[in-house]
């Protein structure tokens, strides 16, 4: 093993993503660091999306919908991705924001909220955590209606279930 200091310095591998703080340095390998373990990133997945042009017709008709849940960071990708696509950034400023302003956008995490925030949209449950959390808060707050679900890279199960008070019956397309 390397040595550093009169330390002996472990070398880990990091199975994942690098992913820049405000400081430009991964935060995993910026705590690992802090412990005297040296990290080497490894990306294990890859993503590609599969249906943007179906996703962004869709997008595009907000008064077919109650609402817009975005699951995952690379649901909003998705998003910035089809508005990049045939310069369709002007169309969404002046009236597709607006519009699905106007209807109820959930979120899944504060990560996600944050680039929903950056596209323009009010939102809300940043602070649900995960899907399942999110459909209990959806379910407190609504009654029925249906919902545009931009998922990311995971297929997340986000399917209100009766409450103690109400039922909610959703139809729910997966945009992304």
């Amino acid at each position: 093993m390397p040595w550093k200091d009169d330390r002996v310095i472990m070398k880990v591998l990091l199975l994942k993503d690098a992913k820049e703080d405000d400081c430009g340095q991964d935060p995993y390998i910026k705590e690992l660091g802090l412990y005297g373990l040296e990290a080497t990133l490894i990306p294990v997945l890859s993503f590609e999306f599969q249906s943007l042009s179906n996703f962004f017709e869709k997008l595009s008709h907000p008064e077919d919908y109650g609402g817009l849940i975005f699951t995952s960071p690379r649901a909003v990708e998705a998003v910035e991705l089809c508005l990049e696509k045939d310069n369709k950034t002007e169309g969404w400023e002046k009236t597709l924001k607006e519009k699905w302003n106007t209807k109820s956008v959930y979120v899944v995490g504060k990560a996600t909220a944050s680039l929903v925030n950056k596209i323009g949209l009010n939102f809300e449950g940043e602070n649900c955590g995960n899907a399942e959390k999110l459909a209990e808060y959806i379910c407190s707050r609504i009654e029925f209606g249906s919902c545009a679900c931009a998922a990311g890279g995971e297929t997340t199960e986000l399917n209100p279930r009766p409450t103690g008070k109400h039922f909610i019956a959703w139809k729910i397309d997966s945009l992304a």
